[in-house]
């Protein structure tokens, strides 16, 4: 039987299935009635054996030099690279590749070890390898991150991106925002010193001050924080009447701060303000307290009008005692308010007897009938 090998093939050449050379390009007569068998593969990539051990076609000079051999341990990955470019990563016991027409490499990588540097994995390929042998971890702008390996503590993580290996060891990190953060407190419900039920919206602002003592004492500083200004509260609000709490509840906010600025040290955090956002009183309690400032503001209304009253009254009494005093005054308001008279009316006719303003201040005494527009 005559075989026809390629120039970038070869031919694993056996008798009665034990291998004897190798052939290459060209045309091969195989005696197949003598045992003879031929089989051929492709010079390129991977080493396909035809299931031939290894150890024999590794026996062969013409195989061993045109092909690049390579044990991972279980310690190890391979980084594949053909003529310098990224193919694969290897995870099996050997790699075997020919090394005829593109130049095989593989490199070894330890991943028993902690961090993956740049000197072992470029950054180009980092995404490449197997996220079951690398753990990511990213900190963002004003976040810090507490690092542990198989449990410990190992070291802060500023702002960045990590790549840690987890082959061999269990990482974890955790993360703190460093930023200034904001936890409010909603619908809180407590009872006054006078059993009324009231509603505080509460707003509370701090910072994360110490992240490695925080996370030996607590993983929830906020729920603890909640806690701490919800039992303030209650204390205070306890303490008072409705009446007395609402006018003095610009000063819940302060107490709530101070009280809480005084256990900053143990929650490791820095209290910046808590203050008081809503307080929200039972639908009978606001429709009473409608109710009184309706009577408040009318009974303020009244005041000011008995007030204008008053001093109405109070400046025609000091005028009159000056005109009494002043009979030209008493004149010139006569005349003023005769003025007025003549201007409502149509026509006046003077009687013969006394004076014109004498006459006319008869027309202004209370008994006179006065009637806009018409003769008198």
């Amino acid at each position: 039987m005559t075989y026809k090998i390629l120039e970038q093939e070869c031919g694993y050449l056996l008798k009665n299935g034990r291998l004897e050379r190798l052939l290459f390009a060209g045309k091969h007569r195989i005696a197949s009635w003598l045992g003879y068998e031929l089989k051929v593969v492709p010079m390129t990539g991977k080493v396909d054996t035809k299931g031939i051990p290894t150890e024999i076609l590794m026996g062969l000079p013409e195989f061993a030099k045109r092909v690049v051999r390579v044990r991972i341990p279980d310690s190890c990955i391979g980084l594949h690279l053909a003529d310098g470019i990224y193919r694969q990563v290897i995870m099996e016991g050997e790699a075997l590749y020919w090394n005829v027409f593109e130049e095989n490499e593989i490199r070894l990588i330890d991943v028993t070890g902690r961090e993956m540097s740049e000197d072992q994995i470029p950054g180009m390929y980092r995404h490449l390898i197997p996220v079951r042998l690398y753990k990511k971890i990213s900190v963002g702008e004003g976040e810090l991150g507490l690092l542990y390996i198989d449990g410990r503590y190992e070291k802060e993580l500023g702002c960045g991106t990590y790549y840690y290996w987890i082959y061999a060891h269990e990482v974890s990190c955790k993360i703190y925002n460093l930023k200034v953060q904001q936890l409010e407190i909603s619908g809180q419900e407590i009872l006054t010193a006078d059993k009324v039920g009231i509603r505080l919206n509460i707003l509370c602002t701090y910072r994360i001050k110490n992240p490695l003592e925080l996370a030996a004492k607590t993983e929830n500083v906020s729920k603890l924080l909640y806690t701490g200004v919800q039992l303030a509260a209650r204390e205070y609000v306890g303490g008072f009447r409705l009446d007395e709490l609402l006018a003095r509840k610009e000063e819940i906010g302060q107490f709530l701060s101070g009280r809480m600025k005084e256990v900053q040290e143990e929650y490791c955090v820095e209290i910046l303000d808590v203050g008081i956002k809503d307080v929200i009183l039972p639908g009978e309690i606001r429709e009473i307290m409608n109710t009184v400032l309706v009577a408040e503001k009318k009974a303020q209304a009244n005041v000011i009008m008995r007030r204008e009253e008053v001093a109405s009254t109070r400046s025609l009494l000091n005028t009159a005692k000056l005109m009494e005093e002043n009979r030209i005054l008493y004149r010139l308001k006569e005349l003023e308010y005769l003025e007025r008279i003549c201007d409502k009316v149509g026509s006046i006719s003077l009687e013969g007897g006394g004076s014109v303003l004498e006459q006319l201040a008869r027309l202004a005494s209370p008994s006179a009938e006065l009637l806009s527009g018409e003769s008198i």
